[in-house]
């Protein structure tokens, strides 16, 4: 069957400089870094915080992350290492896929709680922050799997056809459902869902995460459904299916609870930052211009002379002599 149109896919995932391999993997990964670090950068400061903060936790959160994320993929699909006829040397060998998201938030945020920890600034509220921010590099790393030719759905006839050219590690060539496409607009659609929420709703003690949470699981569970590479089931469903319904029940829960026991959102996220100087030396000066006041206002008034008190100014007499106000004997001005 010809195609009039299809999503073609590239004919190699890497670019050799040299001796240097550049991979278009590691790319998007690392796009999606730097999108995540300059949208939280932006909202930390919006809440008070200090600009650099969002780098400085990110230098603990994202090696963090992506060892998570490798683990979980590792773990998950380990036959794919340490079967028979598999090198198990290839499970450290990252840029050529194989990332789990779910190991990528659970380990990262045991990062970003160092981190946090050490500059003595609270993880929700750190985590609110960037929640978009993940969504948004989340949606350029999946593009490293259009690179690699990997994590399609099933076959299919529409126009936006993702066209599979590679045979290799079981491969079939052909023309399948864009899955990595799909989660990318998903992601992105979630990054302004959650931004919009946050506004709306005032957004805090972790709860703008939850919701990024929740609303990635709700598109993964749909997505995840369609795709065809090899994967482990439980009770006809993918592996990932059943954490993503777990892991949306634990985030909805979270939005609940956190909601009743720790309602509106943070005053401050990072003590000592600009805001919070620039509060505390305004409420100093007006402690210290209310204490002055009484001065002030006797130092501006005129005080009245007392009767019959001399008058500290000489009064000049038309002659040029001088008398002080008692009538004193005059004396000439000099």
């Amino acid at each position: 069957m010809e195609y009039l149109a299809y999503i073609p896919s590239p004919s190699r995932g890497v670019i050799h400089l040299g001796p240097i391999p550049l991979r278009g993997y590691a790319f998007c990964i690392i796009i999606g870094v730097f999108v995540a670090v300059w949208l939280g950068n932006k909202r930390w400061i919006a809440r008070g915080g200090r600009a650099g903060t969002v780098a400085d936790i990110a230098v603990w959160a994202v090696p963090f992350g992506l060892v998570g994320g490798r683990l979980y993929h590792v773990i998950t699909d380990y036959e794919l290492y340490f079967s028979a006829g598999r090198d198990w040397v290839d499970a450290f060998k990252v840029w050529q896929g194989g990332l789990g998201i779910w190991g990528a938030i659970a380990l990262g945020a045991v990062g970003a709680w160092i981190g946090c920890r050490r500059r003595g600034i609270p993880l929700p509220a750190y985590a609110d922050a960037i929640a978009p921010g993940i969504a948004l590099a989340q949606a350029c790393g999946r593009w490293g799997n259009w690179f690699n030719q990997e994590l399609y759905g099933r076959e299919t006839h529409l126009p936006w056809a993702l066209h599979i050219t590679s045979s290799e590690g079981g491969r079939v060539p052909g023309y399948y459902h864009p899955t990595f496409l799909y989660e990318s607009l998903w992601c992105i659609g979630v990054a302004f869902l959650v931004m919009w929420a946050d506004r709306r709703f005032t957004l805090g003690h972790g709860r703008a995460f939850a919701l990024y949470v929740a609303a990635y699981c709700v598109g993964r569970g749909w997505i995840e459904y369609m795709r065809v590479d090899d994967a482990h089931h439980i009770l006809g469903l993918r592996l990932n299916d059943w954490t993503a319904m777990i892991v949306f029940l634990l985030a909805v829960l979270y939005m609940v609870l956190s909601a009743k026991k720790r309602p509106g959102r943070e005053a401050v996220v990072e003590p000592g930052a600009p805001d919070d100087e620039t509060d505390g030396a305004a409420a100093a000066d007006g402690a210290v211009e209310a204490g002055k006041a009484p001065e002030a206002a006797t130092a501006g008034s005129e005080p009245e002379a007392e009767p019959g008190a001399a008058s500290d100014d000489a009064a000049e007499d038309g002659s040029g002599e001088v008398k002080d106000g008692a009538g004193a004997a005059p004396t000439k001005k000099s």
